[in-house]
């Protein structure tokens, strides 16, 4: 009986723990955390105050266009998929918080529409 009562508390354990780390597994949130890694990461591989230093003023759009694609082109594959990697968890996390912020405005009725 003793031995049951253990796995049950060991079991139950299991699933409170669970509960409380699903907030943070969503993919909303694994999104924003690679985008944080691929930054950091970045940051790393390139010297990113010459980048910004180099870089043409941001009102001159084509210039600014031409200097981003030169640089990716330019780069190191590991940059170039840290970049990817970024761009794509960028867009992710700007998808969520657009669906979260049109729940949000959406007005909700709080009875059914009958015909």
């Amino acid at each position: 009986m003793r031995m049951n009562s253990n796995l049950k508390h060991t079991v139950m354990l299991r699933v409170k723990a669970i509960r409380l780390m699903r907030p943070f597994v969503s993919d909303s949130a694994a999104a924003l955390v690679l985008f944080l890694i691929a930054l950091y990461q970045i940051g790393k591989e390139v010297w990113v105050a010459q980048v910004i230093a180099n870089m043409p003023s941001v009102f001159d759009v084509s210039a600014l266009a031409q200097f981003f694609v030169a640089a990716f082109m330019n780069t190191e594959f590991v940059v170039q998929v840290l970049a990817i990697l970024a761009a794509g968890a960028a867009v992710w996390v700007a998808r969520a918080l657009a669906i979260g912020l049109a729940d949000a405005i959406t007005p909700r009725s709080s009875s059914p529409v009958s015909a």
